[in-house]
């Protein structure tokens, strides 16, 4: 027990080992402080008010405890958790659009011509009024709002996105191709 004291030097994957190796529940509120603040906050972006995030936030923790021993040290585990963090709170988002209306399908036909769509750059995306901005993200699906807040607010890089969502590189752009270009067509709706 004496040994928690030194937690301070460990890095967060020999922390997730020494949890999964021990599920000591010490250790795993040292990794709880780390992070509490920064998951909130993801969650916070998909709630409805505070309560709610701190409700996501706390799911998030529980949900984390059982399935830590899942995290292969693939990527950071910074970037697994937010990944993590960001299925969870889809799911959340995506029951709850579900119990109150019938639940609008994914577009499944993944290989549609890139051609067929104005290419939207990132600059174009960066001009956005803020405020403007948040609004046309919560209208967005869910999915295209995590795979944005990956690449441009958590700052992941394509290839760590591509290991932890378990698709491909290319899979990964069309993706974010289109989610750039549902907010910027929900930005231009509003």
């Amino acid at each position: 027990m004496g040994d928690l004291k030194n937690t301070n030097h460990l890095s967060d994957e020999e922390l997730v080992y020494k949890i999964v190796a021990t599920n000591n529940t010490h250790l795993f509120a040292v990794l709880y402080d780390r992070y509490s603040a920064v998951v909130y906050n993801k969650c916070y972006g998909f709630a409805k008010n505070k309560e709610e995030a701190q409700d996501l936030t706390h799911d998030v923790f529980i949900r984390l405890f059982i399935k830590l021993r899942t995290f292969k040290g693939k990527s950071k585990f910074s970037t697994w958790l937010y990944s993590f963090t960001y299925n969870f709170c889809v799911n959340y988002v995506q029951r709850d659009t579900h119990k109150k209306k019938e639940h609008k399908t994914i577009i499944t036909d993944e290989i549609k011509e890139a051609d067929d769509y104005d290419e939207i750059d990132d600059a174009t995306l960066f001009e956005l009024k803020s405020d403007k901005l948040a609004k046309a993200m919560t209208i967005i699906d869910p999915n295209d709002k995590m795979i944005l807040l990956m690449k441009y607010q958590d700052d992941i890089s394509i290839k760590e996105i591509s290991s932890v969502l378990e698709i491909g590189e290319s899979a990964v752009k069309m993706r974010l191709k289109r989610a750039k270009e549902k907010v910027v067509k929900a930005y231009n709706d509003l």
